[in-house]
């Protein structure tokens, strides 16, 4: 564990995550999970909404003064200069089928007194994946396997397009860049759709080069963002900018950003 200026901060990530996943496991495959349809179209089951009321009942609990900033449940709180980012299950339609890619998503966003923010804290809680990613300001990141020992992980070193592995969702939201990412995924060595936060995780262990994906809330990043950024990568939307609020994905390598960017441009 962490013992940076961040371990507290860390530490209830991960209880959090805990209590997350003692919730999704339990309804996972469950013959009478509950799915109804959201108002974008998108399902959610009772799995994700008991999820995320009982990690904001622990934040309530724990750190009242934090604001909340949730998939299912929206906002609390939102002058707060620090706030939670959650995604209770992110991945639901793999959940929903029984398809293990699936995770609990928990960031931790800083506001500085400039009006800028950061994403200090991340864990990624994949339970029936037996994996747990997770990272903090200046503290590297970490993956835990099986409830076994951290192993600290690191990008790859990947320096050309050619030789690269790109990850990515679906070719669903691309629109006029669709034709561009055709052409990248053509252009690299190997591209496989695991999606969601699968794809960037595994950016992040250096066994993928790059992950894309074309339209996301911020709840599906904020976790993603700083585990990336601490195995030595980066992460930005599509557009280049950094960080998790551009309204789209790019985790690379660090090395292979700006071409990214620019071939998808």
């Amino acid at each position: 564990m962490s013992t940076s200026a961040y371990s507290d901060d860390l530490a209830f990530a991960h209880r959090l995550a805990d209590i997350a996943d003692a919730i999704t496991l339990d309804r996972y495959q469950a013959q009478d999970l509950v799915v109804s349809t959201k108002p974008d179209k998108t399902p959610v089951t009772d799995a994700d909404r008991a999820t995320e009321q009982a990690i904001m009942a622990a934040i309530a609990k724990e750190r009242a003064q934090d604001g909340i900033v949730g998939e299912e449940f929206g906002k609390s709180k939102e002058n707060a200069e620090r706030y939670w980012v959650i995604d209770p299950i992110d991945g639901t339609k793999n959940f929903m089928r029984g398809v293990p890619t699936w995770a609990t998503l928990i960031g931790l966003v800083e506001r500085r007194s400039d009006g800028t923010e950061s994403v200090v804290v991340g864990v990624v809680s994949a339970p029936a994946l037996a994996r747990r990613w997770y990272a903090s300001t200046g503290s590297g990141a970490y993956v835990v396997f099986a409830n076994g020992v951290p192993k600290k992980i690191s990008v790859s070193k990947v320096d050309s397009i050619a030789n690269s592995s790109v990850a990515y969702s679906d070719f669903v939201g691309w629109n006029e860049k669709l034709s561009s990412f055709r052409k990248l995924l053509d252009s690299a060595l190997r591209t496989r759709g695991y999606g969601d936060f699968w794809s960037h995780m595994l950016v992040a262990e250096g066994a993928v080069d790059v992950a894309i994906e074309p339209s996301l809330a911020l709840w599906d990043m904020a976790a993603l963002d700083v585990i990336v950024r601490e195995a030595g990568g980066k992460f930005s939307g599509t557009n280049g900018v950094a960080g998790p609020f551009q309204g789209s994905g790019l985790s690379t390598n660090g090395i292979l950003h700006k071409k990214i960017v620019e071939a998808l441009s």
